[in-house]
């Protein structure tokens, strides 16, 4: 059958782009096109070829994994390739992938499969012979890798001998390396307070850092490992029959595995584990971009056999793209209640991370000069779960000519006062103060806000509706307000504004770190209102307080004191505290921070579903023992009080050997 000119044109144009960012993404760490993009164009060649078996060829990507070695290493034959997986997206790619097995095993049943986290770094093969390691490659192009065992030998996670007995004279463990978040974070700290450039993402950061020459480099770099299968085998006693025993056999020997692997044996089941991991996505320590399945059983797995580029026996299921390609529509400033003049992309709304995105922080002038982000700009776009978008980096081969470098403008878009950017600082700010609508609006919101005095229902839009109409301009005001006047708002009836007084009136009742935070002084977070609160006790003990003594307190560093300092001796500031106080605001008694308890200055860090308390009474409650609360686990953390569906930060805390306690020790501590 004659293939159609343009079915013909079109394969071979797919074939030049993907080969190009093949190059780009393997070859040169420097992607031009989001997952997404590719894994679109690598389906629709995958589907061209399908259709017209004539147009497949034996230099179509399709029929090659990964992308060309690099010459600055020595090249290394793998003595079994190391396959990619075929992708699947939804429920119904899944079920398609458990219909090929059984229909394949001629089976009705569906076989217990493995799952776990897809990470998102760098394929690697640990060639151990006698149980010492000899030999780590890259996968490289699935047949022939890269020699990089002098680097990985610096991965403190990759077992150098391999310990206990039954070790075969040779065995080949796979695994993927990998920069976890907060390395990656700290790392790219270092990059840029050496005037150099920051990596785009973990991933490229571990590919960076294990293809150096000088393994001086790669062995300050936070490198991990987690494996995940065997390849060439000889003089094995006794071969595991399954996958996961395979992984139990290596993880005695002393190689890491992941701690999220699973048995699964319905579809349901994988569904449920797919759901699980997705939701727990963004609290992972790492990068991850979908989960694998495999079947377990190894003699199925060798019934099942290969496909020309990927194995019958396993799947990966990818997660939506959490970076996309979109166009820089504008650039506008929002102006914050501390005056922080801030940049937002107006972006082409885009698909990104299970979400639609249409705007972006830059952060400030030096962060959009660093990226060079400029109106019109085609940029890639980065959603992590919850956190604000941003922006990765710049096409700068999609850039048009007659763009120009954006620069912030010198006075407030909102009030026309001069911005100014004080020494030390990277941020513009307006010098308007509460004057400004902007930052009164924006002051008012954080004063009503949960973790400040907690006013219940009153919402943004109310909120700049009184301000718009002159009714409030400072806190206090929201005091002084009748239920007419807000029943008289857009949208307010007479029993809603009935309800944001009586809120208004609870609210008066709070408690002294409460009502410190809610002032929103600048650098005065809820850690450190909290903090004062504790050490003062009183406010008028605070209001006179002097830099020297403030500094003297935990949180409070040279910064924070002058803050502190600058903002009770403005009059204004000092008018509004004196009408709040006259409006009924008021709290108890601070009681003294007891010191001589078995957690004090111990720090603790709590984790899964409390039964008997809140997360922020237990977290109240450790706090006027003493203890600091953290949120993350490290080598610095005492204690981690584990609740049910515990997840990442036990798992942390074993692996560094930090005491768990469950939630009865802690009900006994604080008691």
């Amino acid at each position: 059958m004659t293939v159609p000119p343009e079915i013909t044109a079109r394969k071979e144009e797919l074939c030049g782009l993907i080969n190009k960012f093949n190059y780009q993404y393997y070859t040169v760490d420097n992607p031009e096109v989001s997952d997404s993009e590719y894994d679109r164009l690598f389906r629709e060649l995958k589907q061209i070829e399908a259709e017209h078996p004539a147009l497949l060829t034996l230099d179509s990507p399709t029929q090659r994994v990964g992308g060309q070695v690099l010459d600055k290493f020595i090249q290394v034959s793998h003595s079994l390739p190391m396959l990619s997986l075929d992708n699947m997206f939804n429920e119904a790619d899944l079920k398609a992938f458990d219909k090929r097995v059984k229909d394949w095993l001629n089976s009705e049943n569906t076989p217990t499969y493995i799952a776990e986290p897809k990470l998102d770094g760098l394929a690697i093969s640990l060639r151990y012979e006698q149980g010492i390691l000899v030999r780590a490659a890259t996968r490289g192009d699935g047949k022939v890798g890269e020699d990089v065992t002098v680097n990985t030998r610096t991965i403190s996670s990759i077992p150098l001998k391999l310990i206990g007995s039954g070790i075969p004279e040779v065995i080949e463990i796979r695994g993927e390396i990998f920069i976890p978040k907060l390395g990656f974070e700290s790392l790219n700290k270092q990059q840029i307070a050496d005037g150099k450039k920051p990596f785009v993402n973990p991933r490229n950061a571990a590919a960076g850092s294990l293809r150096q020459l000088d393994s001086r480099i790669t062995a300050n770099r936070p490198l991990e490992i987690y494996c995940y299968g065997l390849g060439d085998i000889k003089g094995l006693a006794e071969m595991p029959e399954s996958h996961s025993a395979a992984m139990s056999m290596i993880e005695k020997w002393g190689c890491r595995i992941s701690p999220e692997l699973q048995k699964v044996s319905s579809i349901k089941a994988c569904e449920a584990y797919i759901k699980q991991i997705g939701e727990r996505r963004d609290t992972l320590a790492y990068d991850i971009d979908g989960v694998v399945f495999k079947v377990d059983d190894l003699y199925l797995q060798q019934r099942l056999g290969f496909v020309s580029r990927a194995p019958r026996w396993a799947i990966a299921h990818k997660f939506p793209a959490q970076q996309e390609m979109t166009t820089v529509e504008g650039i506008e400033i929002q102006v914050g209640r501390t005056g922080a003049l801030t940049p937002v992309a107006r972006l082409n709304p885009v698909f990104v991370g299970g979400v639609t995105v249409s705007n972006a922080t830059l952060h400030n002038q030096d962060e959009i000069d660093r990226k060079d982000i400029r109106i019109s700009d085609t940029v890639i776009v980065r959603r992590a779960g919850d956190v604000i978008p941003e922006v990765v980096q710049v096409v700068l081969s999609k850039r048009q000519e007659q763009s120009k470098p954006f620069i912030l403008p010198n006075r407030c878009p909102i009030c026309d006062s001069e911005a100014e950017r004080l020494e030390g600082e990277v941020i513009l700010r307006c010098t308007a103060g509460l004057y400004c609508p902007a930052q009164r609006k924006e002051a008012i919101k954080h004063f009503v806000s949960r973790k400040a005095i907690d006013v219940d229902g009153l919402g943004d839009k109310i909120i700049e509706q009184l301000v718009d109409k002159g009714l409030v301009d400072d806190p206090a005001d929201l005091f002084t307000l009748k239920s007419g006047q807000l029943s008289a708002l857009e949208r307010m009836g007479d029993k809603s504004a009935e309800n944001i007084i009586n809120a208004i009136d609870l609210a008066k009742k709070t408690k002294f770190s409460s009502f410190l935070y809610s002032l929103g002084i600048r650098e005065v977070g809820e850690t450190t209102a909290r903090s004062l609160a504790k050490h003062f006790l009183t406010l008028d003990a605070l209001k006179e307080a002097d830099e020297e003594v403030l500094i003297g307190i935990e949180d409070v560093g040279p910064i924070v004191a002058h803050s502190i300092v600058t903002f009770f001796h403005q009059p204004h500031n000092q008018e509004v505290i004196e009408r709040l106080l006259m409006a009924g605001l008021e709290w108890p008694k601070e009681q003294q921070q007891l010191t001589n308890t078995v957690l004090s200055g111990k720090i603790v860090v709590l984790t899964g579903t409390l039964e008997e308390l809140s997360r922020s009474e237990a977290k109240e409650k450790l706090l006027a023992l003493g203890a600091k609360v953290a949120g993350s686990v490290s080598k610095n953390t005492d204690y981690v009080v584990a609740g049910r569906d515990a997840g990442s930060k036990l798992t942390k805390a074993q692996g560094l050997g930090v005491k768990v306690v469950d939630e009865s020790t802690l009900i006994e501590w604080i008691r």
